[in-house]
């Protein structure tokens, strides 16, 4: 793997070459953009903004302060990846350029931040996801759960590690392809991660490290297609990892990687006979346009439910996930206040977020307002006669540690978790993970 991962590392810095020999500074990636708007950077020079990250990526140079701020703000909209004429994707040029800037700070201390965030993640993962089933359902979603297939799969379904936080959105993926018959195997976890923690971190070897070790677990099965749930993974293989593969493995990636929602709006012949059952709801989405194919897989398949309404709430569109909008803090808070009055203020029946990390937002909200917040593989479940508990809005409702440790007391000894460890999770993991406050009265106003 070492001389493999010196193969992505100067794969990497081949591509920024690239892109320095590319690269007009014509600005029009940022004048399209809108985090500079959200986080507040004057973007009067666009050029000028563009040049400054040519010059972090050139010399390792801080370069231009609004150039670093717009680096470091990027929250993934994609509104940029169809701006450039030169064939230069602008999301991964900011992201070489944080990977630049981190890179003045000492490789051990970005190995040890990174360590620290998968270790804190992979506990969160391991504790919640066991407060939720019992061991006989969580074991459909581990990797474990296929020893004895010998013919490879149709496809791999990749939860990446955090949604196993909120389980019950993998269970209905799975009951959805059992439906269709297909032949899949669950890969996830934290022992097949992205890396995205490590990259964050500035720890981009051991982000490739174990990036392509996944990878090479997806290889051998023999499969031609990951479906992916979670998009952060999607755009990390997608736009870093899997076009290094050939410096990394010496051969082009042997599958294709498809966002679920987009692989069922590609058979929503066969789904749409069995989603009979009415479902009388009138719902907004929590929907974000670098996905755009995602929201359009959605909705095309909640269109076939019988009896629902789909209402556009016309919100803005920033950043790829509920959660992004955290490196524009102040701007993400409003605009999820905006969303959650909106929907209150359309006579919505339901709002139903499409992502795992937004449900685990947007679910605490849900006594506060009239309607039902939900993920979307709900409405989806509900049309096939399919329920899964969603155990993580309940225990989240509480808001009471130790509420939530007397209620999951069966599943804590089922799974032989520890009830102090358990308690600071919860505290860390569950509860303090809130960007807007629940109490209204505190939003902001937009």
């Amino acid at each position: 793997m070492a001389e493999a991962l010196t193969g992505f590392l100067k794969s990497l810095d081949d591509r920024v070459e690239r892109i320095l020999n590319a690269c007009t500074a014509c600005g029009d990636c940022v004048s399209v953009c809108p985090t500079p708007q959200g986080a507040g950077i004057d973007t009067i020079d666009p050029k000028g903004i563009a040049l400054g990250i040519l010059d972090i990526l050139r010399n390792g140079h801080e370069g231009l302060a609004a150039s670093r701020q717009w680096a470091t703000a990027c929250c993934g909209t994609g509104a940029c990846l169809t701006s450039c004429s030169h064939g230069i994707n602008p999301r991964f040029m900011l992201s070489m350029a944080c990977r630049a800037m981190k890179e003045k700070t000492p490789e051990e201390d970005r190995r040890v931040a990174g360590k620290e965030a998968f270790k804190g993640m992979t506990r969160g993962v391991r504790v919640l996801s066991r407060l939720q089933l019992a061991p006989d359902l969580l074991e459909r979603l581990s990797p474990s759960s296929h020893p004895t297939i010998t013919e490879p799969p149709d496809l791999i379904f990749y939860t990446g590690c955090n949604l196993l936080k909120t389980p019950h959105i993998g269970l209905l993926c799975l009951d959805v392809l059992d439906r269709l018959d297909i032949k899949y195997e669950v890969h996830g976890g934290p022992a097949n991660c992205c890396g995205i923690l490590q990259l964050r971190a500035g720890d981009t070897a051991n982000a490739g490290r174990q990036g392509f070790k996944t990878i090479g677990r997806f290889a051998q099965t023999k499969t031609k297609e990951i479906l992916s749930w979670c998009p952060t993974c999607h755009i990390l293989f997608e736009e870093t990892h899997l076009p290094s593969s050939q410096a990394e493995l010496e051969t082009e990636p042997p599958f294709d990687m498809t966002m679920f929602a987009v692989y069922l709006s590609r058979h929503i012949d066969e789904l749409r006979p069995m989603m009979t059952n009415p479902v009388n709801k009138r719902v907004a989405l929590c929907e974000f346009s670098v996905a755009e194919e995602v929201t359009q897989g959605v909705v095309a398949v909640l269109s076939c439910i019988p009896g629902l309404e789909i209402v556009d709430l016309e919100m803005d569109r920033i950043a790829y996930t509920l959660v992004a909008t955290r490196s524009v803090p102040e701007h993400g808070k409003r605009m999820l206040a905006k969303l959650l009055h909106s929907a209150e203020d359309a006579g919505v029946t339901t709002l139903a977020g499409i992502y795992h990390s937004d449900h685990r937002e947007l679910s605490a909200h849900e006594d506060a307002w009239p309607y039902e917040i939900i993920n979307f593989m709900e409405l989806i479940g509900e049309s096939m006669g399919i329920t899964r508990p969603d155990v993580f809005k309940r225990l989240k409702l509480m808001q009471d540690v130790d509420a939530i440790v007397a209620a999951s007391r069966e599943y804590i000894d089922e799974n032989d978790l520890n009830p102090e460890e358990v308690r600071e999770i919860v505290l860390k993991d569950l509860l303090s993970e809130q960007f807007l406050p629940i109490d209204r009265s505190q939003h902001p106003t937009w």
